[in-house]
């Protein structure tokens, strides 16, 4: 949906301030893909990568509770589970068979207090990779008219919107509204961004040319 929209916007903007149908537009929504894809890539590389290393930091320090002060940490635990509504006796006899293995106590303290499973911490690599291919996706539909010889916007515009409806609709089977107000909704938010952009492009373009 970001790429879809920026690069709509972007679309609509140079359309305003340019020759419609110039080489000019389709090298700008080119670079809008690329520039915009690899940010959303950097950008989303270095947000999980910092949560992964912060994760990793809290681990550590839960590690060397453990180690220095395992009977109030086992008892922290057995608390925990009284807390979720466990029998206090059983809570206890839990908490000291986790704590009979460092490795299974560290894992059982950073899922109860924590709340992230340390196997299976986020990755940098795989989050970039997505970001990456969904804003190229996305930004690519309103480019793609240009590229296949469209003379003007009007095939870019009804593509572009075609597709935030579409989008839109889609995101509906993870919410409670309906797919047509979800559709509608994105379609008029990306339609009213592409338009304050085009008006820019009229405002600024020919000062520039």
């Amino acid at each position: 949906m970001d790429g879809l929209v920026s690069n709509f916007a972007l679309i609509a903007g140079m359309d305003g301030g340019t020759e419609s149908g110039s080489q000019f537009i389709v090298l700008a929504g080119l670079a809008g893909l690329a520039a915009g894809a690899f940010s959303m890539a950097a950008g989303e590389y270095t947000s999980v990568a910092s949560q992964r290393e912060l994760a990793r930091a809290e681990i550590e320090v839960e590690r060397r509770e453990i180690q220095r002060h395992p009977g109030d940490e086992e008892l922290e635990l057995a608390e925990t589970y009284e807390a979720k509504g466990l029998d206090p006796e059983l809570a206890s006899k839990v908490a000291q068979q986790f704590h009979a293995n460092p490795d299974q106590a560290l894992e059982e303290h950073v899922r109860e207090e924590l709340g992230l499973d340390p196997n299976d911490l986020p990755s940098p690599v795989v989050a970039a990779s997505s970001s990456f291919v969904c804003f190229a996706i996305g930004a690519i539909i309103p480019v793609l008219p240009y590229l296949l010889g469209a003379s003007n916007v009007l095939p870019a515009l009804i593509m572009s919107l075609t597709a935030l409806f579409i989008c839109g609709a889609v995101v509906s089977r993870v919410t409670t509204r309906s797919w047509w107000y979800s559709g509608l909704r994105q379609l008029i938010l990306g339609g009213i961004a592409a338009a304050l952009t085009y008006f820019v492009g009229t405002l600024v373009g020919p000062g520039v040319g």
